[in-house]
This record gives structure tokens, sequence and C-alpha cells, in this order.
């Protein structure tokens, strides 16, 4: 496989610009009281990112047919409520009980800069705007999606998941696979469902779309565990070794670099055919690109 097009890239970059203008927009003011929740929440959020889960959601939008004139009620306020719902995992996710990173995009984490209650009530303001946000779409089923995504049964379930299975010496790879499905996968599956459902996708492509994000999702995940290791902490903005340091469960430590490698490689590949039309579609770059990131 070969890195994006030139299109690819330049469909990146400008939605990524989308993205900033959007979280600025439905961000709540530094000004407005309580002025220090409103600038961490803007801190972390504003913080730089691939802004992925958005894009994938508009992506997903675009491939069924959503309608350019509707985005503004719809799909938009959706990628603004992604990219808070993310970037509030990774406060968390940050935090001394949990990961105990420093850095997070290559500044200090919001609890660093903030202090830790500020940090949890930032990450908690985030969540509720962006059901605030979702709800504007006008589709109980994305609020329902979103709520999944990250519920016991996506991201919080994979979460608990991952600090229980810290320093234990016999974690199995479907123990890894379910960790990883779920603390990242769910969020960015839930981000593409979004964006058809928004589009009113037939089920027969919405089925297909939803094995697309499982498997994007997987692999995202992988590479993750790949990089901790070998990735450029210029490149990450974040810490390299961090998930030996804290015993993490991952998939080179259960079953090695190579087969881990290959396993991202053959998600990557199963995701192209679910979205394999005689075009060279944005999906298939974004699978691409997901196969292929440093950071």
């Amino acid at each position: 496989m070969t890195v994006a097009t030139v299109d690819g890239i330049e469909y990146l970059e400008k939605n990524r610009l989308l993205v900033e203008d959007l979280l600025r927009r439905f961000l709540p003011s530094e000004d407005a009281k309580p002025q220090s929740l409103h600038r961490a929440m803007r801190y972390s959020t504003l913080a730089g990112g691939k802004r992925l889960r958005p894009i994938l959601a508009l992506a997903a939008y675009q491939y069924c047919g959503g309608r350019p004139e509707n985005a503004e009620s719809t799909i938009y306020p959706a990628m603004a409520a992604l990219e808070m719902v993310h970037t509030y995992s990774l406060i968390h996710d940050d935090l001394p009980c949990m990961d105990d990173d420093d850095l997070r995009r290559g500044i200090p984490t919001c609890h660093k800069k903030f202090g830790e209650a500020t940090a949890v009530l930032a990450g908690d303001a985030l969540h509720v705007v962006a059901f605030q946000l979702m709800a504007q779409t006008g589709s109980p089923q994305a609020v329902i999606e979103l709520a999944e995504a990250i519920g016991t049964g996506g991201m919080l379930g994979g979460q608990v998941a991952d600090v229980e299975a810290e320093g234990r010496p016999s974690n199995t790879e479907q123990e890894v696979e379910y960790i990883h499905t779920h603390k990242t996968g769910m969020l960015i599956r839930g981000s593409v469902r979004i964006g058809a459902l928004l589009a009113n996708a037939d089920r027969e492509t919405l089925d297909r779309l939803t094995a697309y994000g499982l498997k994007i999702g997987l692999a995202f995940q992988i590479i993750d565990d790949i990089l901790d290791i070998e990735g450029d902490q210029r490149k990450l903005g974040k810490q390299v070794g961090s998930d030996t340091k804290n015993q993490k469960a991952t998939y080179p430590g259960v079953i090695g670099m190579p087969a881990s490698k290959e396993k991202a490689s053959r998600l990557i590949d199963q995701a192209l055919a679910l979205v394999d039309t005689d075009d060279d579609n944005i999906l298939k770059f974004l699978a691409r690109f997901i196969g292929q990131r440093e950071n």
C-alpha cells in the first residue's frame, strides 16, 4: 500500500481546520464563568491533533450521500461532539490515577497545567457539551450511538479492562483485543456510524461501515502499541515507553512485534475491502492513513 494521494492529504488538512473552527465556535468562552474550567476545556480541546474521529464521521456522511446543505445542522455539531468526547477521554486517561502522563500533544497534560480537580471537571464538562451538541442533530439514534460507543459496553468498559489488566502476566490475545476494541475501537466505529446515520444510510451500507470502523479502530490501537515502543517522541507529542512503565496489556507484549504489525496490516486490508469501489474514495485513504501513521 502507498500512503495517501495528495487529494487525501488535502482532505485531511481542510477538514482538520474545519474541526478547529467548529470547536472554537461550540466550546464555552474563556470569558464566561467558571473561567478556570472553560480555560481548561479549551486548552485541551484546542491543543491540536489529527481530528480523526470527526473527519471519519464527515467522510462516512459524504460516502453515504449526506447533503452539504444539511451539514450545518447535522454532521457539524456531531463532529465537534466526537472530538470533545475524545478529548475528555484523554484528559481522564492522563490523570495520575490512570496513566499518569505529563505530556499530551507536546504540551503539559490538563492536570499538570490546571490541577487534578479542574482536569476531572473539564473532562466531565466536555462530556456534557458533547451530548448537547449531538442532541442538536435531531437524530435520537445518533445520541444513542454516542452513548453506546463510550458507555460500559464501549470505551469505559475497555478502560476498566485496561486498568484491571495492568501488571497481569497472563494476559491473552483475546483479552487484549477486548480492551483495544472497546477502549479505542468503539468510538472510532461510532464516529463512522454516526456519519452514516445522519446521512440516512441504508442497512447494508451501515453494516459494512460498522465492520470497517471496528477494523480500523482495532488497527489504530495496535499501531498505538507499536509506536509506544518504536515511535519518535517528537512526532508523537507524548512520552514513549509509558505502556511498558505502566505494565499495560498490549499486542506486542502478548504476540510480539512482527505479529502485531502483520495483524494491523491485515485489518487495514480487510477494512479497504469493505469500502472497495472503483474510485479511490476517502474512506479507503483514511484506512491507509491509519495503517501508516507515525503519531
